[in-house]
């Protein structure tokens, strides 16, 4: 398998969309009652918290980068 970069933005989301499935897939089974808009602050919040998460990650890797490709001097 390839190698390729980590981005917790994606694990974030997938995160937040796996436990809106189980909140709906609890209530299909039963074990609790959820109302319909509960669901949509967890997806909103998820996808936003990602969105950061990716933001912050990308912004690191390429502070990395220019750290290594900077010159060893400084100049």
């Amino acid at each position: 398998m390839l190698r390729h970069r980590f981005q917790p933005g994606r694990l974030v989301a997938g995160v937040f969309l796996m436990l809106a499935g189980v909140i709906y897939a609890g209530d299909a089974g039963g074990l609790w009652e959820t109302p319909w808009f509960v669901v949509v602050p967890v997806v909103n919040g998820g996808l936003c918290l990602a969105g950061v998460v990716g933001m912050v990650a990308r912004s690191a890797h390429r502070r990395r980068a220019e750290l290594h490709t900077a010159p060893p001097d400084g100049t």
